[in-house]
């Protein structure tokens, strides 16, 4: 299923009964209320014909075609949704902010809310960029969390909040593994005491635990050591890691970093639209 399809499921559900509500309206026989529904429609159209960036400009026309119109809040959406698209986040973002001081009270401002998280979550690159986006899509998904808990929307705010968790937390063990190169064997610690505090529930915690056994056994803190390598064991005795933790304590040992499997961002997505397929 690809990007269009896949959130023109999610409008259909956030506008529910939209054609119902077409067929209904009562035309008024005034060349503005005439212009606005006709540039509307020939924006819908265009947007399933594949063409968003002109769906965005005739959205944008219909809403101030007639702004008293209860189809103005829907066209200023639609053409934030079509930024989207074509990946103009920035636009996006901006007609987003707008839609919400305009219509504060909006039945789809849930929407708004959402499709604010996914522009900064499509932004997200890989841990070595700039976390700004990462921790943008976290703030907004958190807040549909709290204010929209019974949406739809907040299941795949649950969902990707799960995966920014993951790429938080490697980009922790990105830089930790860049201090052990260094030999700058505190930072390289610390990198992994966050790890092990903040996201203890990902699947980097494990390494994060180990690359603390080793670390402390070199710098000679053989107990500080023994305390980490308890815990790996005792929560994860039969991880690889615990079975690299425990050749450690062995004479004539060196750290090793093993080559990193790069996560692939656009896989993950594939995988969850497959659920919508």
């Amino acid at each position: 299923m690809n990007k269009i399809n896949f959130f023109l499921l999610i409008l259909l559900i956030a506008f529910s009964g939209c054609s119902k509500e077409e067929k209904k309206i009562s035309i008024k026989e005034t060349s503005q209320e005439l212009e606005m529904i006709s540039s509307y429609n020939d924006a819908y159209e265009s947007l399933k014909d594949g063409d968003p960036y002109f769906a965005a400009k005739k959205f944008l026309e219909a809403e101030l075609l007639y702004p008293q119109s209860i189809w103005a809040p829907r066209a200023a959406l639609m053409a934030s949704y079509s930024y989207y698209l074509q990946n103009y986040y920035a636009e996006a973002l901006s007609n987003l902010r707008r839609y919400i001081k305009t219509y504060p009270n909006d039945k789809d401002l849930a929407y708004a809310h959402y499709l604010i998280a996914m522009c900064y979550y499509e932004s997200i690159e890989d841990e070595k960029r700039d976390s700004a986006p990462l921790l943008n899509a976290k703030e907004h998904f958190n807040f549909i969390l709290e204010n929209f808990p019974n949406t739809e929307f907040a299941i795949d705010a649950n969902f990707k909040l799960n995966l920014i968790q993951d790429i938080l937390a490697s980009k922790e063990m990105y830089l930790g593994r860049h201090y052990i190169k260094k030999e700058k064997w505190i930072a390289a610690i610390n990198r992994f005491k966050i790890v092990t505090e903040n996201y203890d529930q990902t699947i980097f915690v494990e390494e994060a635990l180990h690359r603390l056994v080793e670390i402390n056994y070199k710098l000679g803190l053989i107990d500080e050591s023994k305390k980490y390598a308890n815990i790996l064991g005792y929560n994860y005795l039969s991880s690889e890691w615990y079975k690299k933790s425990y050749k450690v304590f062995n004479q004539n040992y060196s750290i090793k970093l093993n080559k990193k499997i790069k996560k692939d961002k656009k896989g993950v997505f594939r995988k969850f639209k497959k659920l919508f397929d």
